[in-house]
């Protein structure tokens, strides 16, 4: 009989969050060298460059993939014949594990977590509590999978109820677009088929444990009407040409993974849950023997891609823009931030429109000032700042028309698309959008030379900064006309590969 120490539970943890925060799986990594190669579209090609770049610097300095470290998700399957040498709770020690790899001074990882979720919304400090799911198996070992889950990706999670006559693919490829660019794309689709509402959700979020097969499923072809599926999707996903970070492309989805389970005869449950640009997961054994620690993978394996900045590149001067300027700039440009640039996210916004509605001074000027929607990660040695990706744009839309019409910003920089209500408020105020790389956030924060809080220092990583970038690249995605790189972009793909097909099957 085997004995479990609780104390190897703890670390066991610990090290694999910390492992999966900077180093990516090969698996995926192999795959996105695949779609890099195959890549067409020059906007996609850079994006997916950034990602490999960025992968390869955090295995190298370990540290975050993306400023969103994630929610922590526990997949826990103990054999029957174990027994514990504990007095703790196994859900305890899962988050004991989390508390002690988010607060490792030596690679801090960001702490997302909000307690009293529909009102007060208080920051747990420590990225606890884990969602943590527990079977029991036959069997003298206990097997986790640990996972971190970022919000941009997790909050493009769908689900419905189809009759059971209803088509699946139908299903998913009309859903998709629906999504979005804020899961960071290219990364995997899970599916979870069957079973009753919680249940399908379920199968999704475990389904992306399983490594990336595509290429080699394809290969070999399908065994199964399931594998036959996977195919199906994939490659119709693909045809819809969104594209890397939505920009339009080849690749938008690297693999589809499917879990199913017995249903009510009356019922199919169907639930999709996207895995961004960051994948982290990691998987291991406790046998009794010690805590487990994961082998680091061999850096001789990541793609030789080294991202620079285009040559078409604008720079651009933060500290002398103007409305005319802004003005100048089209869908598509690539540009080069330097200077001073603030920083602001949900909670600030929130606190700035209150405080205009009510009347009240902003404690920054932000007339003809640019915004970069971020919340980083804590700095470590001898860091300005830690990882600072892009968080999703979408959120912000709500606040845009009063920072714009009210404050006398000029410029905004996220992640994806805006939407409906943020194009207008962009198009009446002849503003910009300009979109960094979601799943780059290492490499981003390589262009901060200098930060400083300005204002909501209680807000923590969602506080005021005011960042010295030097060449920070981003793409205008929608310009002072209102018009969007993620609505031209992915149409026209779309059709090129319709063409593309269209001329293999002649």
């Amino acid at each position: 009989m085997t004995i479990i120490n609780q104390d190897d539970v703890i670390t066991s943890v610990a090290d694999a969050l910390q492992y999966i925060s900077y180093f990516h799986p090969m698996d995926y990594i192999r795959a996105l060298g695949r779609a890099y190669d195959a890549e067409a579209a020059p906007a996609a090609k850079d994006a997916i460059a950034q990602i490999l770049t960025n992968s390869r610097m955090c295995a190298e300095g370990h540290r975050p993939i993306c400023q969103d470290t994630g929610i922590v998700v526990a997949f826990v399957k103990v054999g029957m014949d174990v027994r514990w040498q504990a007095t703790m709770t196994l859900e305890a020690m899962i988050n004991e594990g989390v508390r002690r790899a988010y607060l490792n001074p030596e690679n801090r990882l960001r702490a997302s977590i909000v307690a009293d979720p529909a009102f007060g919304r208080l920051n747990t400090r420590d990225n606890t509590p884990a969602v943590t799911h527990v079977q029991l198996v036959p069997g003298n070992t206990v097997e986790i999978t640990v996972a971190a889950k970022g919000g941009g990706s997790e909050n493009k999670s769908k689900f419905a109820m189809l009759n059971p006559s209803d088509s699946i693919r139908d299903w998913v490829v009309n859903t998709v677009p629906l999504m979005g660019a804020g899961w960071c794309p290219p990364g995997m689709l899970g599916i979870g088929i069957g079973g009753t509402a919680e249940k399908a959700m379920l199968l999704a979020k475990e389904s992306l444990m399983l490594p990336i097969d595509m290429a080699e499923l394809k290969l070999r072809g399908p065994n199964s009407k399931i594998e036959e599926l996977r195919i199906a999707l994939y490659d119709a996903v693909n045809d819809l040409g969104i594209g890397a970070q939505g920009l339009g492309g080849l690749s938008t989805v690297l693999d589809v993974k499917i879990l199913d389970t017995p249903t009510h005869a009356a019922s199919k449950p169907i639930a999709m849950i996207p895995n961004c640009a960051a994948t982290r997961h990691a998987h291991f054994v406790l046998d009794g023997s010690g805590p487990a620690y994961l082998e680091a993978p061999n850096l001789a394996e990541w793609p030789q891609v080294e991202w620079k900045p285009s040559k078409a590149a604008m720079p651009v001067d933060l500290d002398t823009l103007t409305p005319e300027i802004v003005a100048s700039w089209k869908p598509g440009d690539r540009l080069l931030l330097n200077g001073k640039m603030l920083t602001g996210r949900d909670a600030a916004h929130k606190r700035m429109t209150d405080m205009l509605a009510r009347g009240e001074p902003l404690p920054v000027d932000f007339t003809n000032r640019v915004i970069y929607y971020v919340g980083p990660v804590d700095p470590v040695r001898d860091e300005v700042v830690g990882p600072a990706g892009p968080t999703t744009a979408t959120r912000m839309d709500k606040f845009t028309e009063a920072m714009l019409a009210q404050t006398g910003l000029i410029a905004m920089v996220g992640k994806a698309e805006r939407g409906p209500a943020g194009i207008e408020a962009i198009r009446k105020h002849k503003a910009a959008y300009l979109m960094a790389v979601g799943g780059a956030a290492y490499l981003v924060s390589k262009a901060i030379l200098a930060s400083k809080v300005l204002a909501f220092e209680d807000l923590g990583m969602e506080a005021i900064y005011e960042f010295t970038v030097r060449d920070m690249p981003v793409t205008v995605a929608v310009d002072s006309t209102g018009e969007s790189v993620h609505a031209t972009g992915p149409l026209v793909w779309r059709e090129k590969i319709a063409r593309m097909k269209a001329l293999e099957a002649v």
